[in-house]
Protein backbone atom coordinates (compact mmCIF):
# COMPACT_ATOMS: atom_id res chain seq x y z
CA UNK A 1 0.00 0.00 0.00
CA UNK A 2 1.31 3.42 -0.97
CA UNK A 3 0.11 6.68 0.55
CA UNK A 4 1.13 10.22 -0.39
CA UNK A 5 0.80 13.27 1.85
CA UNK A 6 0.65 16.56 -0.07
CA UNK A 7 1.83 19.20 2.36
CA UNK A 8 4.13 16.64 3.94
CA UNK A 9 6.49 19.37 5.13
CA UNK A 10 3.88 20.61 7.58
CA UNK A 11 4.77 20.64 11.27
CA UNK A 12 1.55 18.59 11.67
CA UNK A 13 3.11 15.65 9.84
CA UNK A 14 4.87 13.95 12.80
CA UNK A 15 1.44 13.58 14.44
CA UNK A 16 0.32 11.71 11.33
CA UNK A 17 3.52 9.65 11.21
CA UNK A 18 3.13 8.65 14.85
CA UNK A 19 -0.38 7.36 14.14
CA UNK A 20 0.77 5.45 11.06
CA UNK A 21 3.51 3.82 13.12
CA UNK A 22 1.30 2.89 16.09
CA UNK A 23 -1.60 1.66 13.96
CA UNK A 24 0.38 -0.17 11.29
CA UNK A 25 -1.71 -3.33 11.67
CA UNK A 26 -4.85 -1.34 10.79
CA UNK A 27 -3.21 0.47 7.86
CA UNK A 28 -0.24 -1.55 6.54
CA UNK A 29 1.72 1.08 4.61
CA UNK A 30 4.61 -0.13 2.50
CA UNK A 31 5.56 3.27 1.10
CA UNK A 32 4.75 6.74 2.41
CA UNK A 33 5.63 9.74 0.25
CA UNK A 34 5.80 13.22 1.77
CA UNK A 35 5.32 15.84 -0.95
CA UNK A 36 6.07 19.51 -0.36
CA UNK A 37 7.63 22.35 -2.39
CA UNK A 38 9.46 23.64 0.73
CA UNK A 39 12.53 21.41 0.48
CA UNK A 40 14.15 22.71 3.67
CA UNK A 41 11.11 21.92 5.84
CA UNK A 42 10.56 18.63 4.04
CA UNK A 43 14.08 17.44 4.88
CA UNK A 44 13.59 18.15 8.60
CA UNK A 45 10.14 16.56 8.77
CA UNK A 46 11.18 13.60 6.64
CA UNK A 47 14.18 12.87 8.85
CA UNK A 48 12.06 12.82 12.00
CA UNK A 49 9.41 10.72 10.23
CA UNK A 50 11.98 8.04 9.38
CA UNK A 51 13.28 8.00 12.95
CA UNK A 52 9.74 7.61 14.33
CA UNK A 53 9.10 4.67 12.01
CA UNK A 54 12.44 3.11 12.95
CA UNK A 55 11.89 3.49 16.69
CA UNK A 56 8.45 1.90 16.52
CA UNK A 57 9.60 -0.88 14.22
CA UNK A 58 7.51 0.10 11.20
CA UNK A 59 8.89 -1.63 8.09
CA UNK A 60 7.52 0.93 5.65
CA UNK A 61 9.68 3.18 3.50
CA UNK A 62 9.36 6.99 3.76
CA UNK A 63 10.22 9.02 0.67
CA UNK A 64 10.36 12.82 0.40
CA UNK A 65 9.99 14.77 -2.82
CA UNK A 66 9.06 18.18 -4.20
CA UNK A 67 7.85 16.54 -7.42
CA UNK A 68 4.07 16.26 -7.05
CA UNK A 69 3.51 14.02 -10.07
CA UNK A 70 6.19 11.56 -9.00
CA UNK A 71 5.00 11.63 -5.40
CA UNK A 72 1.38 10.75 -6.11
CA UNK A 73 2.05 8.26 -8.91
CA UNK A 74 0.55 4.84 -8.08
CA UNK A 75 -0.62 6.02 -4.66
CA UNK A 76 -3.65 4.22 -3.26
CA UNK A 77 -4.66 7.34 -1.32
CA UNK A 78 -3.52 10.95 -1.28
CA UNK A 79 -3.92 13.05 1.87
CA UNK A 80 -4.16 16.81 1.37
CA UNK A 81 -2.98 19.03 4.22
CA UNK A 82 -1.71 22.15 2.49
CA UNK A 83 -1.88 25.83 3.40
CA UNK A 84 -1.68 28.13 0.39
CA UNK A 85 0.21 31.25 1.41
CA UNK A 86 1.44 29.73 4.66
CA UNK A 87 1.09 31.31 8.08
CA UNK A 88 1.64 34.77 6.56
CA UNK A 89 -1.63 34.50 4.62
CA UNK A 90 -3.35 33.05 7.67
CA UNK A 91 -2.19 36.02 9.73
CA UNK A 92 -3.86 38.33 7.24
CA UNK A 93 -7.07 36.29 7.32
CA UNK A 94 -7.15 36.72 11.08
CA UNK A 95 -6.48 40.47 11.15
CA UNK A 96 -8.00 42.53 8.32
CA UNK A 97 -11.62 41.44 9.00
CA UNK A 98 -11.24 42.93 12.49
CA UNK A 99 -10.83 46.35 10.87
CA UNK A 100 -14.52 46.11 9.92
CA UNK A 101 -15.63 44.79 13.29
CA UNK A 102 -15.98 41.23 11.97
CA UNK A 103 -14.36 38.11 13.34
CA UNK A 104 -10.95 37.27 11.93
CA UNK A 105 -10.59 33.49 11.62
CA UNK A 106 -9.01 31.20 9.07
CA UNK A 107 -12.00 28.96 8.32
CA UNK A 108 -15.12 31.08 8.79
CA UNK A 109 -16.26 34.58 7.95
CA UNK A 110 -14.24 36.76 5.60
CA UNK A 111 -10.94 35.07 6.46
CA UNK A 112 -12.42 31.68 5.72
CA UNK A 113 -13.60 32.90 2.33
CA UNK A 114 -10.13 34.23 1.55
CA UNK A 115 -8.65 30.84 2.37
CA UNK A 116 -11.21 29.10 0.16
CA UNK A 117 -10.43 31.39 -2.77
CA UNK A 118 -6.71 30.69 -2.45
CA UNK A 119 -7.10 26.98 -1.85
CA UNK A 120 -9.78 25.55 -4.13
CA UNK A 121 -7.97 26.15 -7.46
CA UNK A 122 -4.73 24.67 -6.09
CA UNK A 123 -6.47 21.59 -4.67
CA UNK A 124 -8.36 20.98 -7.92
CA UNK A 125 -5.11 21.17 -9.88
CA UNK A 126 -3.51 18.64 -7.53
CA UNK A 127 -6.53 16.35 -7.82
CA UNK A 128 -6.44 16.45 -11.61
CA UNK A 129 -2.79 15.46 -11.55
CA UNK A 130 -3.59 12.61 -9.18
CA UNK A 131 -6.37 11.45 -11.50
CA UNK A 132 -3.99 11.46 -14.48
CA UNK A 133 -1.49 9.21 -12.71
CA UNK A 134 -3.97 7.02 -10.83
CA UNK A 135 -7.70 7.54 -11.35
CA UNK A 136 -8.52 4.95 -8.68
CA UNK A 137 -6.75 6.79 -5.86
CA UNK A 138 -8.82 8.14 -2.96
CA UNK A 139 -8.30 11.75 -1.96
CA UNK A 140 -8.64 12.48 1.77
CA UNK A 141 -8.98 16.19 2.36
CA UNK A 142 -7.84 17.67 5.65
CA UNK A 143 -7.29 21.10 4.06
CA UNK A 144 -9.51 23.89 5.37
CA UNK A 145 -12.15 25.00 4.75
CA UNK A 146 -12.83 21.27 4.51
CA UNK A 147 -16.51 21.48 3.55
CA UNK A 148 -15.96 23.84 0.61
CA UNK A 149 -12.80 22.09 -0.58
CA UNK A 150 -14.42 18.64 -0.40
CA UNK A 151 -17.45 19.88 -2.32
CA UNK A 152 -15.17 21.27 -5.03
CA UNK A 153 -13.44 17.89 -5.31
CA UNK A 154 -16.68 15.91 -5.43
CA UNK A 155 -18.30 18.21 -7.98
CA UNK A 156 -15.25 17.74 -10.20
CA UNK A 157 -15.80 13.97 -10.06
CA UNK A 158 -12.95 13.01 -7.76
CA UNK A 159 -13.04 10.12 -5.29
CA UNK A 160 -12.84 12.32 -2.22
CA UNK A 161 -13.85 12.38 1.44
CA UNK A 162 -13.29 15.30 3.81
CA UNK A 163 -11.92 14.83 7.31
CA UNK A 164 -11.83 17.01 10.43
CA UNK A 165 -10.57 16.23 13.93
CA UNK A 166 -13.37 17.99 15.86
CA UNK A 167 -15.56 14.90 16.19
CA UNK A 168 -12.78 12.53 17.21
CA UNK A 169 -11.63 15.11 19.74
CA UNK A 170 -15.10 15.16 21.32
CA UNK A 171 -15.23 11.37 21.24
CA UNK A 172 -11.93 11.07 23.11
CA UNK A 173 -12.92 13.78 25.60
CA UNK A 174 -16.29 12.21 26.37
CA UNK A 175 -14.71 8.76 26.69
CA UNK A 176 -12.35 10.09 29.37
CA UNK A 177 -15.18 11.75 31.26
CA UNK A 178 -17.27 8.57 31.11
CA UNK A 179 -14.31 6.29 31.86
CA UNK A 180 -14.94 4.11 28.81
CA UNK A 181 -12.96 3.33 25.68
CA UNK A 182 -13.37 5.68 22.68
CA UNK A 183 -14.76 2.79 20.63
CA UNK A 184 -17.75 2.66 22.98
CA UNK A 185 -18.70 6.30 22.30
CA UNK A 186 -20.92 7.11 19.32
CA UNK A 187 -21.70 10.75 18.57
CA UNK A 188 -24.90 12.16 17.09
CA UNK A 189 -22.69 14.67 15.29
CA UNK A 190 -24.61 16.86 12.82
CA UNK A 191 -23.94 19.94 10.72
CA UNK A 192 -21.36 21.36 8.36
CA UNK A 193 -17.61 21.41 8.78
CA UNK A 194 -16.81 23.72 11.72
CA UNK A 195 -20.54 24.25 12.27
CA UNK A 196 -21.65 21.15 14.19
CA UNK A 197 -23.49 20.09 17.29
CA UNK A 198 -23.27 16.91 19.36
CA UNK A 199 -26.98 16.16 19.72
CA UNK A 200 -26.37 12.91 21.56
CA UNK A 201 -23.58 10.81 23.04
CA UNK A 202 -24.43 7.11 22.84
CA UNK A 203 -22.71 4.17 24.46
CA UNK A 204 -22.18 1.05 22.38
CA UNK A 205 -23.30 2.32 18.97
CA UNK A 206 -25.83 4.42 17.06
CA UNK A 207 -28.76 2.88 18.96
CA UNK A 208 -27.12 2.89 22.39
CA UNK A 209 -28.13 4.80 25.49
CA UNK A 210 -27.88 8.58 25.13
CA UNK A 211 -25.75 9.73 28.06
CA UNK A 212 -25.39 13.36 26.95
CA UNK A 213 -27.79 14.63 29.66
CA UNK A 214 -25.65 12.90 32.29
CA UNK A 215 -22.46 14.30 30.78
CA UNK A 216 -23.83 17.84 30.86
CA UNK A 217 -25.13 17.47 34.41
CA UNK A 218 -21.95 15.95 35.84
CA UNK A 219 -19.27 17.60 33.69
CA UNK A 220 -20.95 20.72 32.35
CA UNK A 221 -18.35 23.11 33.73
CA UNK A 222 -15.43 21.24 32.18
CA UNK A 223 -17.18 20.94 28.81
CA UNK A 224 -18.09 24.63 28.77
CA UNK A 225 -14.54 25.63 29.72
CA UNK A 226 -13.14 23.64 26.79
CA UNK A 227 -15.60 25.37 24.47
CA UNK A 228 -14.76 28.76 26.00
CA UNK A 229 -18.49 29.40 26.32
CA UNK A 230 -20.68 29.95 29.40
CA UNK A 231 -22.15 26.77 30.82
CA UNK A 232 -25.57 28.42 30.42
CA UNK A 233 -25.31 27.84 26.66
CA UNK A 234 -24.92 24.07 26.89
CA UNK A 235 -27.47 23.84 29.70
CA UNK A 236 -30.00 25.88 27.73
CA UNK A 237 -29.46 24.04 24.46
CA UNK A 238 -29.00 20.58 25.95
CA UNK A 239 -26.37 19.83 23.29
CA UNK A 240 -22.63 20.42 22.86
CA UNK A 241 -21.81 22.87 20.06
CA UNK A 242 -18.47 22.78 18.32
CA UNK A 243 -16.10 25.40 19.71
CA UNK A 244 -16.33 27.09 16.29
CA UNK A 245 -19.91 28.03 17.20
CA UNK A 246 -18.38 30.54 19.61
CA UNK A 247 -17.80 32.78 16.59
CA UNK A 248 -21.57 32.81 16.06
CA UNK A 249 -22.89 32.68 19.62
CA UNK A 250 -20.42 35.25 21.01
CA UNK A 251 -19.29 37.12 17.90
CA UNK A 252 -18.86 40.60 19.35
CA UNK A 253 -17.09 39.28 22.44
CA UNK A 254 -14.68 37.33 20.24
CA UNK A 255 -13.96 40.37 18.06
CA UNK A 256 -13.10 42.43 21.14
CA UNK A 257 -10.90 39.64 22.45
CA UNK A 258 -9.06 39.15 19.14
CA UNK A 259 -8.29 42.86 18.99
CA UNK A 260 -6.31 42.71 22.23
CA UNK A 261 -3.79 39.95 21.50
CA UNK A 262 -1.53 38.56 18.76
CA UNK A 263 -3.22 36.47 16.09
CA UNK A 264 -3.31 32.71 16.37
CA UNK A 265 -1.22 32.64 13.17
CA UNK A 266 1.55 34.60 14.93
CA UNK A 267 1.48 32.15 17.82
CA UNK A 268 1.61 29.18 15.46
CA UNK A 269 4.44 30.69 13.40
CA UNK A 270 6.57 31.02 16.55
CA UNK A 271 5.65 27.48 17.55
CA UNK A 272 6.52 26.14 14.11
CA UNK A 273 9.96 27.74 14.27
CA UNK A 274 10.60 25.97 17.57
CA UNK A 275 9.20 22.68 16.28
CA UNK A 276 11.34 22.71 13.14
CA UNK A 277 14.42 23.28 15.29
CA UNK A 278 13.42 20.22 17.32
CA UNK A 279 12.82 18.17 14.18
CA UNK A 280 16.39 18.89 13.10
CA UNK A 281 17.78 17.15 16.20
CA UNK A 282 19.04 13.76 14.95
CA UNK A 283 18.39 12.19 18.38
CA UNK A 284 14.66 13.05 18.37
CA UNK A 285 12.67 9.96 17.42
CA UNK A 286 9.15 10.76 18.66
CA UNK A 287 6.67 13.58 18.24
CA UNK A 288 7.52 16.33 20.76
CA UNK A 289 5.02 17.36 23.44
CA UNK A 290 4.94 20.88 21.99
CA UNK A 291 3.18 19.51 18.90
CA UNK A 292 0.00 18.99 20.96
CA UNK A 293 -0.30 22.80 21.25
CA UNK A 294 -0.06 23.17 17.45
CA UNK A 295 -3.54 21.70 16.96
CA UNK A 296 -4.78 18.70 15.03
CA UNK A 297 -5.10 16.38 18.02
CA UNK A 298 -6.12 12.82 17.06
CA UNK A 299 -5.82 13.70 13.37
CA UNK A 300 -3.67 10.62 12.84
CA UNK A 301 -6.19 8.21 14.34
CA UNK A 302 -9.00 9.72 12.26
CA UNK A 303 -6.89 9.54 9.10
CA UNK A 304 -5.90 5.91 9.72
CA UNK A 305 -9.52 4.91 10.38
CA UNK A 306 -10.72 6.60 7.19
CA UNK A 307 -7.94 5.39 4.92
CA UNK A 308 -8.18 1.81 6.18
CA UNK A 309 -11.93 1.70 5.47
CA UNK A 310 -11.62 3.29 2.03
CA UNK A 311 -8.76 0.99 1.05
CA UNK A 312 -10.29 -2.17 2.47
CA UNK A 313 -7.70 -3.00 5.12
CA UNK A 314 -10.02 -2.05 7.99
CA UNK A 315 -13.35 -3.15 6.57
CA UNK A 316 -16.54 -1.11 6.77
CA UNK A 317 -16.71 1.35 9.67
CA UNK A 318 -18.78 4.25 10.98
CA UNK A 319 -16.91 7.56 11.15
CA UNK A 320 -17.65 11.28 11.07
CA UNK A 321 -16.68 12.60 7.64
CA UNK A 322 -17.53 15.31 5.16
CA UNK A 323 -19.45 13.98 2.17
CA UNK A 324 -22.47 14.63 -0.04
CA UNK A 325 -25.76 15.16 1.80
CA UNK A 326 -27.71 12.71 -0.39
CA UNK A 327 -31.01 13.58 1.31
CA UNK A 328 -29.69 13.14 4.86
CA UNK A 329 -30.67 16.68 5.80
CA UNK A 330 -33.87 17.14 3.74
CA UNK A 331 -33.71 20.93 3.86
CA UNK A 332 -30.38 20.94 1.97
CA UNK A 333 -29.59 20.03 -1.66
CA UNK A 334 -28.33 16.50 -2.22
CA UNK A 335 -24.96 17.86 -3.37
CA UNK A 336 -24.36 19.97 -0.28
CA UNK A 337 -21.42 18.64 1.77
CA UNK A 338 -22.33 17.88 5.37
CA UNK A 339 -20.38 16.57 8.35
CA UNK A 340 -22.12 13.59 9.96
CA UNK A 341 -21.60 9.97 10.92
CA UNK A 342 -21.30 7.83 7.80
CA UNK A 343 -20.72 4.22 6.86
CA UNK A 344 -17.34 4.15 5.11
CA UNK A 345 -16.07 1.33 2.90
CA UNK A 346 -14.32 0.83 -0.42
CA UNK A 347 -17.15 2.56 -2.28
CA UNK A 348 -16.95 5.75 -0.22
CA UNK A 349 -19.04 7.33 2.54
CA UNK A 350 -22.79 6.89 3.03
CA UNK A 351 -24.31 9.18 5.69
CA UNK A 352 -26.34 7.57 8.45
CA UNK A 353 -29.90 8.76 9.05
CA UNK A 354 -30.26 11.91 11.16
CA UNK A 355 -33.37 12.81 13.20
CA UNK A 356 -35.31 15.92 12.23
CA UNK A 357 -33.32 18.95 13.37
CA UNK A 358 -34.51 21.77 15.58
CA UNK A 359 -34.94 24.93 13.45
CA UNK A 360 -32.36 26.57 15.71
CA UNK A 361 -29.71 24.39 14.06
CA UNK A 362 -31.32 23.76 10.68
CA UNK A 363 -31.68 27.50 10.04
CA UNK A 364 -28.01 28.27 10.60
CA UNK A 365 -26.94 25.21 8.61
CA UNK A 366 -29.10 26.39 5.69
CA UNK A 367 -27.70 29.90 5.88
CA UNK A 368 -24.07 28.79 5.92
CA UNK A 369 -24.70 26.26 3.15
CA UNK A 370 -26.01 29.12 0.97
CA UNK A 371 -22.82 31.05 1.76
CA UNK A 372 -20.72 27.99 0.85
CA UNK A 373 -22.53 27.73 -2.50
CA UNK A 374 -21.57 31.33 -3.27
CA UNK A 375 -18.05 30.90 -1.87
CA UNK A 376 -17.38 27.93 -4.14
CA UNK A 377 -18.74 29.85 -7.12
CA UNK A 378 -16.34 32.69 -6.31
CA UNK A 379 -13.44 30.28 -5.91
CA UNK A 380 -14.14 28.58 -9.24
CA UNK A 381 -15.05 31.60 -11.36
CA UNK A 382 -13.58 34.61 -9.58
CA UNK A 383 -14.80 38.18 -9.82
CA UNK A 384 -15.39 40.95 -7.31
CA UNK A 385 -19.17 40.64 -7.41
CA UNK A 386 -19.06 36.92 -6.57
CA UNK A 387 -16.80 37.63 -3.61
CA UNK A 388 -19.17 40.38 -2.45
CA UNK A 389 -22.23 38.13 -2.74
CA UNK A 390 -20.57 35.39 -0.67
CA UNK A 391 -19.60 37.88 2.05
CA UNK A 392 -23.05 39.44 2.13
CA UNK A 393 -24.60 35.97 2.52
CA UNK A 394 -22.41 34.98 5.46
CA UNK A 395 -24.30 35.28 8.77
CA UNK A 396 -21.21 36.72 10.48
CA UNK A 397 -21.19 39.63 8.01
CA UNK A 398 -24.56 40.15 6.35
CA UNK A 399 -24.44 43.97 6.05
CA UNK A 400 -23.92 45.76 2.75
CA UNK A 401 -21.36 48.24 4.09
CA UNK A 402 -19.27 45.51 5.72
CA UNK A 403 -19.43 43.26 2.67
CA UNK A 404 -18.28 46.09 0.39
CA UNK A 405 -15.32 46.99 2.57
CA UNK A 406 -14.33 43.36 3.22
CA UNK A 407 -14.45 42.56 -0.49
CA UNK A 408 -11.86 45.24 -1.22
CA UNK A 409 -9.67 44.17 1.69
CA UNK A 410 -9.86 40.48 0.74
CA UNK A 411 -8.81 41.15 -2.84
CA UNK A 412 -6.05 43.56 -1.82
CA UNK A 413 -4.52 41.08 0.64
CA UNK A 414 -4.81 38.05 -1.67
CA UNK A 415 -4.14 39.45 -5.12
CA UNK A 416 -1.02 37.34 -5.65
CA UNK A 417 -3.08 34.16 -5.11
CA UNK A 418 -6.08 35.14 -7.26
CA UNK A 419 -5.54 34.57 -10.96
CA UNK A 420 -8.49 36.79 -11.87
CA UNK A 421 -7.62 39.76 -9.65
Amino acid sequence: MKLAVVGGGSTYTPELIDGFARLRDTLPIEELVLVDPAADRLELVGGLARRIFAKQGHPGRIVTTSDLDAGVADADAVLLQLRVGGQAARNQDETWPLECGCVGQETTGAGGLAKALRTVPVVLDIAERVRRTNPDAWIIDFTNPVGIVTRALLQAGHKAVGLCNVAIGFQRKFARLLDVTPAEVHLDHVGLNHLTWELGVRLGGPDGENVLPRLLAEHGDAIADDLRMPRAITDRLGVVPSYYLRYFYAHDEVVRELGTKPSRAAEVAAMEKELLAMYGDPTLDEKPALLAKRGGAFYSEAAVDLASSLLGSGGSAVQVVNTYNKGTLPFLPDDAVIEVQARVDGTGATPLAVPALDPLYAGLISNVTAYEDLALEAALRGGRDRVFRALLAHPLIGQFEYAEALTDKLIAHNREHLAWA
